[in-house]
């Protein structure tokens, strides 16, 4: 299903100047359920959100591996079971052990599960009757992904005139443009719209299906990860066949930049780390590296810069670009550290290249989360060539712990990096322009050569792990994202 590579009984309070009452529905939600960096946004912004006074509900779906909190998890209705995350924060589940009562998210080692059209029909048709059995009332229901995609739609035609939902406004967000929710036409019938939504102008894309678009054409309003992404995907490169639909329904695409969770990411009090450090105690920082190269077999020299890799072995993420590259690299006096699964033949390019080169490239080929706070910490640069990325939290991680990103300027990438200065010792890492070999092997070379120098390198960390990217900030965006919807009638 891909295309292109969440209290009872409230008042409403509309325009008031009190709390919006904000409905969150996203299809995985930490500590609870997670696959990926969607999960990243959804477990921090509706803590961001009420930590600003905003009433947040969440809806999920009941998944078989939902890990409650010692099973704090109670039945309200039929199919309908509750929690609450942050201080009071009422999550609400979507139960249905047919649909949702197995291993996977969205599939299997076979793919996609072939009814994930049905899956996520009927997670989004029983929200708006459980708002309703409820009696929660809701200002706006921010969606994400192509999996929420049909609840603009359902409150834009089946409840249009419903007086409930009268004044409510959806927002939808798209974490990658690259995942659409496209099904074979034939099931637009089990869907519960009207046909003639079936068109250019609503959810067909290419004679199919295509949920995300219909969430971007009838949403209130359009926003997307970060500033320069939400500029990308209006082009024909990054756009996914989207780029059209997202010119001509939302011109004003809003880009807000995902934040991190500095509380997980913190070199001073991080317990996953050989030993804890800051920019007042860089100094501290070469124990991490020690221990890197000791678990990663590589020989442990101080003065031989350790570039680092923690993510998926995809295309999107720039592997095969890293790979041509390699033999270049390997010419310079480096280590490079890689941890992360993905395609089968990019572990069997990575086992190949470790024989290759024992003394320089080491691989962990699994996810884990002790390893890579290992990794960020003992690294002294992180490569990061995507050749897109909607936002990416990596390199705001790596920033923290003082691992210099050398990274496409793409995206968040481009967004969060400032070109390192050598005369004004101003900036935290370098970018390249063009997605080519030469031009991340330059880019590479270049950080070598800072890193040779101790008192700019010095000054590169200390201007990393200074910065701050807060989800606060993010958040107060959202919240003009929402009021601008209200206010529209």
């Amino acid at each position: 299903s891909t295309s292109c590579a969440r209290s009872l009984g409230l008042v409403r309070l509309h325009r008031t100047g009190a709390h919006l009452r904000v409905l969150f529905v996203a299809s995985e939600l930490p500590p609870l359920v997670k696959t990926g960096g969607l999960a990243d946004v959804a477990g921090t912004l509706p803590l961001a959100l009420e930590k600003l006074g905003e009433e947040v509900v969440v809806f999920l779906p009941g998944y078989k591996n939902i890990a409650v909190e010692n099973g704090k998890k109670k039945k309200v209705g039929d199919g309908i079971s509750t929690t609450t995350i942050g201080r009071n924060i009422p999550v609400y589940f979507i139960e249905n052990d047919e649909l949702y009562h197995r291993n996977g998210l969205y599939g299997d080692s076979g793919g996609d599960y072939p009814d994930n059209l049905e899956r996520f029909q009927f997670f989004c048709w029983k929200i708006l009757k459980v708002l309703k059995q409820l009696k929660i009332p809701v200002d706006i229901v921010h969606c994400h992904d192509w999996q929420t995609g049909l609840l603009p739609a359902y409150l834009k035609s089946v409840y249009h005139a419903d007086p409930f939902f009268q004044r409510t406004k959806s927002v939808m967000t798209i974490h990658n443009l690259a995942y659409q929710g496209v099904f074979p036409k034939a099931g637009f019938s089990k869907l519960g719209l009207d046909k003639k939504l079936f068109s250019a102008e609503g959810f067909e894309f290419y004679d199919q299906i295509n949920f995300l678009k219909g969430g971007i054409i009838f949403s209130d309003s359009v926003t997307t990860v970060s500033p320069q992404y939400a500029k990308e995907i209006k082009m024909v490169k990054f756009g996914c066949g989207l780029e059209g639909v997202l010119q001509h329904h939302k011109s004003d695409v809003v880009g807000i930049l995902n934040g991190l969770d500095y509380a997980t990411w913190n070199p001073e009090t991080d317990p996953l780390i050989a030993e804890q450090f800051s920019a007042e105690h860089i100094h501290k920082k070469y124990r991490n590296k020690q221990k890197l190269q000791e678990q990663s077999s590589l020989p442990v020299k101080e003065s031989v810069p350790i570039f680092c890799y923690v993510g998926r072995l995809v295309h999107q993420k720039g592997f095969d670009l890293l790979a041509d590259a390699i033999e270049e690299l390997m010419k310079m006096d480096l280590q490079l550290v890689i941890l992360g699964v993905g395609e089968e033949k990019y572990h069997t390019l990575l086992n190949r290249l470790i024989v290759q080169y024992p003394n320089k490239i080491a691989g962990h080929l699994e996810f884990s989360e002790s390893m890579a706070h290992q990794v960020y910490a003992g690294s002294d640069l992180f490569l990061m060539p995507s050749w897109y990325e909607p936002c990416g939290l990596s390199q705001m991680i790596s920033l923290r712990y003082g691992a210099i990103p050398v990274a496409h300027k793409t995206g968040g990438l481009a967004d969060t990096i400032v070109p390192f200065d050598f005369s004004k010792r101003q900036g935290n890492g370098f970018l390249f322009e063009d997605y080519l070999v030469e031009d991340l092997v330059a880019a590479v070379k270049n950080a070598v050569s800072v890193y040779h120098d101790k008192d700019i390198f010095h000054q590169l960390i200390t201007n990393a792990m200074k910065l701050r990217f807060a989800w606060d900030d993010s958040a107060k965006q959202y919240q003009k994202v929402f009021k601008r919807c209200l206010a529209l009638g």
